[in-house]
This record gives structure tokens, C-alpha cells and sequence, in this order.
């Protein structure tokens, strides 16, 4: 093992950029990579504005997680990856394979470029759909759940991040014995943004903020600020005990949309006049998916269903503490207006 600089995968991303800032902050060297090299003057400026001292810390490589090319320069002299990037799409893919293949094939690819570098740890950014779908449970769900990847009606994403998670832990039991690996699995990432590029979860808050949805579908889900989920990377990357292990972040207990849409209300004020915390019932949302693919995402198995997660064992073992979901919640809108991402 290397005591080199930190790579983190997918650095534009929304999570690797607050984890890039939270590396520089702790005075690591940090390597990112990008698909496209003409992104990375944007995200120098990113950086730069949220107060990151780069200081000639900061490097960028170019790869992508469908191809073999860059990853062997990304890793070298790497102690530790944090292997953020993911395919995600705010549309569901014509086929589910979109999101399944590059997920499952690009995870194994950075963890065999790591252990040909000799890393000594990656962590892997996993979701809580990896642990918390297809299922029922009459408790929270913890570490030990798995979410059924063969359950009838499963999104391609929570199915991508089952298959990948899975396959990475088969990796490091397999050819990879010896690298060690560590596994954080987050609810719904809310939490200031650094830019346009907005994850799944912040352009719920948009359309909210901008009075997009009339009605909200009666889902629930678990929120956490990407700033905790970024700290809790870190931790996992340098605690031992950590090693072969996963880690649940979510800051409570899972809120409702019309909950998420009135803290909103509650937090932000005038500037949230717009969000709409009317319910549309379950029956309009199955009706309406027969011609929307919009609403197909949302009339899913999860509709009208109650669930939360306990993240015990990341503040335990850990020490992690997160911030409430209200405030994750506040500082994405009231970062969205700052940026003037939202339309007026």
C-alpha cells in the first residue's frame, strides 16, 4: 500500500465533488477522474468558489467507467479510492441494462485498477436501493438487508446499485482478496450544491422550488447532507475497523414528499412559495403511469409504502453525526436560489 494521494471517481458529480473539497480540507492530495477533460476548468471553479485551497493538491484524469483507458494512470500512486461515480439518469433508461452494465462492470474495473496499483482501500459510494427495495420489513433496515434484485417491478437504478455492490464484495472475496473494502450505502443525497450538475434528489427540490409538481405521489424516502455522507467517506477510509464493511447514512427517519415539500415551506419562506404539498392519490398516479413515463417512476411497488433505515452503526463505530434532514433539505434550496438554478 501506497501512502499517496486520494482518488475519487467522478469528481463533477454532486457527492465527489463535497467529497474532493472535504479531502482538500483535511490536507490530502486528491486525483479525480472525469469523463470528459473539458469539464474540469468548471469544476476547478467549483471548487474554488466553495473555499478549496487546490495549491497544486489537486489533479484530474480522464475515464470513464465503460472503457479500460486512463484507469491504470488514475490509480497510480493512489493509497485510497473513494469510488463515487455511478450512471444515474433522471429518466428511466429504455432498457435496464443503461444503468446496470456500466454500474456492475465500471465498479470492478476501478477495484482491478486498484488492486493492480496497489491500493490499500476503496471505498464505495452504494445506495440505500442496494439494501432497501423489493422487500417489507416490520423494523428499520440495517446493513445486514439486501434489496431483492429479482423482485417484480424493480427500478433499473436500485437494481444497478444491488448488482454492483454485490459484485464488488464478490470481487474483493475472489481475485481481489487483500484489498479492502469499505461500503457506504445513503438515502436520498440532499445538501448545498456546488453547480448545475444536480443529482436526482436535488432536482426534486427544483421542481419543488419552481412549482413543477402539483401534487406529489405518496412515496417516502430517507434524506441526508451530502457534507455528512462526504465526512462519513473519510471515515471509512481511514478507520481500521471500517475495513469489509458497510455503513448506512441517513439522518432519521424517512419523510413523506409532502413532509420534504413543507420543511421547505417552513425553512425557506417567500422563496418557496411555489412548492405545492397537495397528495395525489394512489389510484390517479397508477392511472396516469399507463401514459406517462414519468409517473411509471413513481407508481412503483413503493407507493403508499412506509419504511426508514437506522445509521447506528455508522455513529457507533464511526463516530459520525450527522446533521437533521431539515437542514439538508434548507441548505439545498436555499443553495439552488443562490446559484440562481432556479427558474423564475
Amino acid at each position: 500500500m501506497t501512502d499517496g494521494s486520494v482518488l475519487v471517481t467522478g469528481g463533477s458529480g454532486f457527492l465527489a465533488g463535497h467529497c474532493i473539497l472535504a479531502l482538500l480540507q483535511a490536507g490530502h492530495e486528491v486525483r479525480t477522474t472525469l469523463r470528459s477533460p473539458g469539464r474540469e476548468a468548471a469544476l476547478r471553479a467549483e471548487l474554488i468558489a466553495a473555499g478549496a485551497d487546490l495549491d497544486g493538491r489537486f489533479q484530474v484524469c480522464a475515464a470513464d467507467l465503460t472503457a479500460d483507458a486512463g484507469w491504470a494512470e488514475a490509480v497510480a500512486g493512489c493509497g485510497r479510492v473513494l469510488h463515487v461515480a455511478s450512471p444515474l439518469s433522471s429518466a428511466a433508461p429504455k432498457h435496464e441494462d443503461e444503468l446496470i452494465v456500466p454500474a456492475r462492470e465500471g465498479t470492478l474495473r476501478v477495484l482491478r485498477a486498484a488492486l493492480a496499483a496497489g491500493v490499500g482501500r476503496v471505498v464505495l459510494t452504494s445506495s440505500f436501493a442496494a439494501i432497501g427495495y423489493g422487500r417489507i420489513l416490520d423494523r428499520p433496515f440495517s446493513e445486514s438487508d439486501w434489496t431483492d434484485a429479482a423482485a417484480p417491478g424493480l427500478a433499473a437504478y436500485p437494481k444497478s446499485k444491488t448488482l454492483a455492490e454485490r459484485a464488488a464484495w464478490d470481487f474483493v472475496d475472489g481475485e481481489g482478496r487483500g484489498l479492502e473494502l469499505a461500503v457506504i450505502n445513503p438515502v436520498g443525497i440532499f445538501g448545498p450544491v456546488l453547480g448545475p450538475d444536480m443529482s436526482a434528489s436535488i432536482l426534486l427540490v427544483k421542481a419543488m422550488l419552481e412549482g413543477r409538481l402539483l401534487a406529489l405521489p405518496r412515496l417516502m424516502f430517507g434524506v441526508v447532507d451530502v457534507r455528512d455522507v462526504a465526512d462519513l467517506h473519510l471515515r471509512a477510509m481511514t478507520e481500521p475497523a471500517a475495513a469489509n464493511e458497510r455503513f448506512i447514512a441517513t439522518a432519521g427517519d424517512f419523510l413523506t414528499m409532502q413532509q420534504i415539500a413543507q420543511v421547505l415551506r417552513d425553512r425557506l419562506g417567500p422563496a418557496a412559495a411555489r412548492v405545492q404539498t397537495r397528495l395525489l392519490p394512489n389510484w390517479l398516479v397508477r392511472l396516469v403511469a399507463v401514459f406517462s413515463a414519468a409517473a411509471r417512476q413513481a407508481a412503483t411497488p413503493e407507493l403508499g409504502r412506509s419504511k426508514t433505515a437506522t445509521s447506528a452503526k455508522a455513529q457507533a463505530m464511526l463516530g459520525w453525526e450527522p446533521r437533521p434532514a431539515a437542514e439538508a433539505l434548507a441548505a439545498t434550496g436555499e443553495s439552488l436560489i443562490r446559484l440562481g438554478l432556479v427558474a423564475r
